[in-house]
This record gives C-alpha cells, sequence and structure tokens, in this order.
C-alpha cells in the first residue's frame, strides 16, 4: 500500500500515501474507513496502543446510522448499555424529569448506548485496518510541513525511532492535543465557557430501574453539574463539570475533594451510598473549552476534537466527531479527485464543522441559568418545542427534521421567561461571569491521581 523514496542521501526513507491520518479516535476511524473503501492509500496513526482509556462514554442516537454505515453496530450493540434518554435532578426542585428520544421529532432515533471508550474507540480503529487502511500504533506525529505539492509528516515511535511520511493530504484527528491547531498557533481559548471536571468510576452504585437503568443522569449543583453513565460492566462514570475556580481551591488529594464535592449533590451521594471507587482513581483536566480559528486549508482538515471541544453536559464530542469525518470523506474525495471543486467543498465542510458546535453551544453556556433549569424540569410540548429540544439533544441537526421553527420558539420562551423574571436573571448572569473568569492553571490538570 505504502511505497519508500529516499528524498538526499543524508535522510531516511520516507514513506508515501494518499492520506495521512493523524489519532486513532472515533474522528479520525471513521475518516480512515470512509476513505480506504473509496480505495485511497490511507495512513491512520495513533500515538497509543487500543485498547486505551478515554473519557466521553455516552452515544447520542443520531450517531446510530453512522454506525451503521460503518458496519459496527453489532458490535457496539454488544459492549453497550442501552440508552432511551436522560434524567435530570436540580436541588430547586422536589421532583426529577425525564425525558425519551423516542419521544423526540424523529421517531426513528429513540436509543443509543453508553460504552467504555476502550472497546469503542478498539472497534472504529479495527475497522479502519479491515476496510484497507494501514494502522499504526505507538506512532505520535509531532511536525506537518506543506509545500505546493504534498504535505510532510514527522512522527516518533514507542522506542524513538522518528518515520517520515510523505502525503498529498493530511487529516488532523489528534483530539484534545490539536496538533495543527497548536503548532500554528489557532487555538482559542472559549471564552464564553470555562469549565473544569474532575471523574472517576464506580463499582456497586445504585442506578435507575427497568428500561431507565442504563439512562444518563443529569444532576446540578452550586459549582456546575455531574454526569451519571450506567455502563455495561456493572461499573458507573461520575464526573463533575464545574467552574475551574472550585477547582483551583483544591487542597487534598483528588479522591477526597472529589468525595467532597459529590457531597454536595445529595441525590447523587445517595445513589453512590455504599459504592466503589474503582482502583481509587479520580481524573481532573481543566480549562478544555476551545474552537481553533480555522478546520481547513488546500492540503489539511481538522476533525472532531482537534477542532472545537465543547461541554460535555449533552454528551455531543463522539457524534461530533463522527459527523466530521463523514463530511470530511467527502471533502477530502474532492481535493484529491477534482480539484478545482475543493474550494466550494472546503466552504460546505467549514459550514458543517461550526454548526454542531454552535447549536449545542447556546444551550450549553445556558444550562445553570435558573430559567433554563426550569424549562429542562418542566418540559412542556406547545408548538412541538419539547420534541425540537430532544431531537437536538439526541443529535438529529443535520438531516432534515425541521426542528428549527420550534427551537426558536423554545429559545423566545426562554428569553421571555428571563425578561419576567429580571432580578433573578440579572443575578444568574453577574454570579456566572465570575465563575467563568480566567483563574489560570487547574492544579491537578490531566492528571490521574490516586488515594495512596
Amino acid at each position: 500500500m505504502t511505497s519508500e523514496t529516499t528524498v538526499s542521501p543524508h535522510s531516511e526513507p520516507s514513506r508515501h500515501c494518499d492520506v495521512l491520518v493523524i489519532g486513532g479516535g472515533p474522528a479520525g476511524s471513521t475518516v480512515a474507513t470512509l476513505l480506504a473503501r473509496q480505495g485511497r492509500e490511507v495512513v491512520l496513526m495513533e500515538k497509543a496502543h487500543h485498547p486505551r482509556f478515554h473519557i466521553g462514554e455516552s452515544l447520542l442516537p443520531a450517531g446510530v446510522p453512522q454506525l451503521e454505515q460503518l458496519g459496527v453496530r453489532a458490535q457496539v450493540e454488544a459492549i453497550g448499555m442501552p440508552k432511551l434518554g436522560v434524567e435530570f435532578c436540580s436541588p430547586q426542585h422536589s421532583h426529577r424529569a425525564f425525558v425519551e428520544f423516542g419521544d423526540a421529532w424523529n421517531k426513528g432515533l429513540p436509543m443509543a448506548w453508553q460504552v467504555r471508550r476502550a472497546d469503542f474507540d478498539e472497534i472504529l480503529f479495527r475497522n479502519a485496518a479491515q476496510a484497507g487502511a494501514q494502522t499504526l500504533e505507538g506512532c505520535q506525529a509531532r511536525k506537518v510541513a506543506f509545500d505546493a505539492q504534498g504535505v510532510d509528516v514527522e512522527a516518533v515511535l514507542d522506542d524513538g525511532a522518528v518515520q517520515r511520511w510523505r502525503a498529498r493530504f493530511v487529516i488532523d484527528a489528534s483530539g484534545r492535543d490539536t496538533l495543527l491547531a497548536t503548532q500554528h498557533g489557532w487555538k482559542q481559548k472559549n471564552r464564553k465557557h470555562n469549565s473544569a471536571a474532575l471523574f472517576g468510576h464506580f463499582r456497586g452504585a445504585r442506578r435507575l430501574e427497568g428500561k431507565l437503568e442504563g439512562n444518563i443522569s443529569i444532576f446540578w449543583f452550586q459549582h456546575g453539574w455531574f454526569w451519571f453513565i450506567p455502563l455495561a460492566d456493572g461499573s458507573t462514570s461520575v464526573g463533575a463539570v464545574c467552574w475551574p475556580y472550585y477547582l483551583k481551591q483544591r487542597d487534598k488529594p483528588l479522591p477526597e475533594f472529589f468525595a467532597d464535592t459529590i457531597a454536595m449533590a445529595p441525590e447523587l451521594a445517595a445513589r453512590l451510598q455504599g459504592a466503589e471507587l474503582i482502583d481509587e482513581q479520580v481524573w481532573a483536566t481543566g480549562n478544555y473549552s476551545y474552537c481553533a480559528d480555522r478546520c481547513a486549508g488546500d492540503r489539511f482538515l481538522m476533525l472532531g476534537d482537534a477542532y472545537a471541544f465543547i461541554d460535555p453536559v449533552f454528551s455531543s464530542g463522539v457524534f461530533l466527531a463522527m459527523q466530521s469525518a463523514f463530511e470530511g470523506a467527502e471533502a477530502v474525495a474532492k481535493a484529491l479527485d477534482e480539484p478545482a471543486a475543493y474550494p466550494a467543498a472546503r466552504r460546505r465542510f467549514e459550514r458543517r464543522m461550526q454548526h454542531g458546535p454552535r447549536e449545542f453551544s447556546w444551550f450549553i453556556q445556558r444550562m445553570t441559568n435558573p430559567m433554563m433549569r426550569e424549562l429542562f424540569m418542566h418540559p412542556r410540548n406547545p408548538l412541538r418545542m419539547q420534541e425540537a429540544v430532544l431531537s437536538l439533544l439526541a443529535g438529529d441537526i443535520y438531516g432534515k427534521t425541521p426542528i428549527w421553527g420550534s427551537l426558536a420558539a423554545f429559545k423566545a420562551v426562554y428569553y421571555l421567561g428571563s425578561l419576567f423574571a429580571l432580578p433573578r436573571t440579572w443575578r444568574a448572569w453577574r454570579a456566572r461571569r465570575q465563575m467563568i473568569r480566567d483563574v489560570g492553571a487547574v492544579r491537578g490538570e490531566n492528571v490521574i491521581a490516586s488515594a495512596s
């Protein structure tokens, strides 16, 4: 599939391919599969070895057709916990609110799964190899250089050996490593949504009963919100997304700090009573919401988290990553086969890349607002507003489902409700401005801590 040529007497051999994909997560594996099916010489480069740990375990119903197109639905279903909807819990309300994806506008997207990402990502990665992509593990891209004829990529292997690749096109699916955006200074912190997170996995957590067992639960608390994601192996993923200033205050080991944070959400604490923190491990990451100021160029595309990452409250990460891969595969085909048509394809790709984060972000930025909480805790369906919001939560924002008028009506209700409760709205806005302030690097960022 690949060939080698010596560029100069003193250089190492340079391997050649049509498309080099950096990153073997959902975006990279998906686009590699699609391009290999087109008959292209594709190299998929992953810095780690599968299976490897990753957070972001909740899939969206709109992603199920993607899995079917890739031919991996049965494999994902075998490892997944069925997810039919969402539970919302608020300390300001005495009840819990439940919504189901089957009540969305499109009744054909009723469910998805909760998955261990180590298993899910490996399924997609191996599927790319079966499609004909050359897959490399333990191979980290570290330099990318462009010229008028192609792209040079330098990568380092686990043993320190250096590989040099020459490709006609490169795709950055490096996730939060954001290789191209970091290398070229394109990465911009999201000033409207500044969050940090800490999370771990528990054994013995009390779940919902019956068909609701696999649903994701969202718990608001004074510093942000929690996720509660039941997994098929009996463990439960629990995480707190909070304002950076709160995590900055940590003065004790992460497991203890995490336990104190959980205690601030009594309903969640009750479900974790007697549960065991697996391996006493807690992860923390800070200031993670960002967007690059471009996602495409003459010989490159940036997919998924390599372009942008937003708050995980609606579990949009995997879906947006895979959607970008489907969009990207079409754009790359134009770049390689019909160069004259690529500028138009690139503009369409850029619009589609901006669309998803924009639509989800409107809700995410208001998720902790009292009025938004009221609307989620008391779902109603005039003008099919609830169906439209559920469609968005399901990821059904790229097709022909006519949700946009009803979403506009929902937003109007939100603004009118905020206006009628102006003092409360003002207090919430002022508090949020204070809470999202930049407090610098969060101690414990991107680390694994143990109680020992």
